[in-house]
């Protein structure tokens, strides 16, 4: 509700919203009527949302897609909820590279990245949707923004393993540029 009210009383441009509501294992960060809430006030305020499959299908209340036909279908009924853009992110689908797909009110792009074989994926969709909100305001459209961002985050995680931090899954290597 706070997000809500602070977008209508500040309206900024290019606001992008990582839907986060599902932790790795599956449980659920959000209750059922926050997700509710996201989906029918705060959807319609935002530019550009940023759905993994698990969490798309949270948001419209159906099963997960598990191909690129279903994962637009369910993009284009998210972008039929308001919101300007729908990246619709495709690492959890078994294909050999990673597609995700681009949905506005002027069409579709699809983007692919390989695979990157790493453990340290920890704040992809984060680091994801940080690199859009930085780009979006500096390029004249969602689709250069998508590939400029995409990018980043392909050499962050081809970098990941170079930072030998922690244990278990790490991070992905925010600062690959200057480290």
């Amino acid at each position: 509700d706070v997000v809500c009210d602070k977008l209508q009383q500040y309206p900024i441009p290019f606001v992008v919203l990582d839907t986060v509501m599902l932790a790795k294992s599956g449980d659920p960060l959000l209750q059922p009527d926050a997700i509710d809430k996201m989906f029918t006030q705060l959807l319609p305020r935002v530019d550009l949302i940023t759905p993994n499959l698990p969490e798309a299908a949270a948001l419209l209340g159906c099963d997960i897609a598990t191909d690129e036909t279903t994962m637009k279908q369910q993009g284009e009924a998210l972008l039929y909820q308001g919101c300007q853009a729908v990246l619709m992110k495709g690492g959890h689908l078994s294909e050999k590279e990673s597609p995700d797909w681009l949905l506005t009110q002027d069409g579709q792009w699809r983007f692919t990245s390989p695979r990157i074989n790493t453990k340290n994926t920890h704040g992809t969709g984060c680091t994801l949707s940080a690199a859009l909100a930085a780009i979006r305001p500096q390029v004249s459209d969602w689709q250069n923004c998508v590939k400029q961002a995409k990018a980043y985050l392909q050499q962050a995680l081809e970098q990941a393993d170079s930072l030998k931090v922690g244990q278990g899954f790490g991070p992905v290597h925010h600062f690959h540029r200057w480290w």
